[in-house]
């Protein structure tokens, strides 16, 4: 059986983030909503269902793999950044691109800035000459 490569977008299951087997802790994480309100929901489901849904919980809890440790987010920014990128990767992608195209119309500005008053200076130098 091969194993793939972590990635930040499957579901992993956060043991250090969980209470039971961080199954909600899991959800919460890959969804970005808060792990209080997934745990209610649970609860909820739980006790609407008559227990019938704990059986699912636990083999949920059996088969996702733990989140590795590498997968650590370093900012909330860059949390918030994958949740976006599981939810919609085709928009982010777009978002991407548009953010680079405006970064790399200022940088056409600042070089077209820098060169044409180079040019300028240079020609003042000559003239000084």
């Amino acid at each position: 059986m091969s194993v793939q490569p972590a990635t930040r977008t499957r579901f992993y299951k956060d043991k250090r983030a969980g209470k039971v087997m961080g199954v909600c802790a899991g959800i919460a994480d890959y969804t970005g909503v808060d792990v209080t309100v997934v745990r209610i929901l649970m609860f909820m489901a739980l006790w609407l269902s008559g227990f019938s849904i704990l059986p699912v919980y636990f083999i949920a809890g059996w088969i996702a793999e733990d989140r590795p440790r590498e997968l650590s987010y370093s900012s909330k920014e860059d949390q918030r950044f994958w949740q976006q990128v599981r939810a919609s990767p085709a928009r982010t992608a777009r978002e991407i691109r548009a953010n680079l195209k405006g970064i790399d119309r200022r940088l056409a500005d600042v070089e077209s800035y820098v060169l044409t008053n180079n040019r300028s200076l240079a020609r003042e130098i000559d003239e000084l000459r």
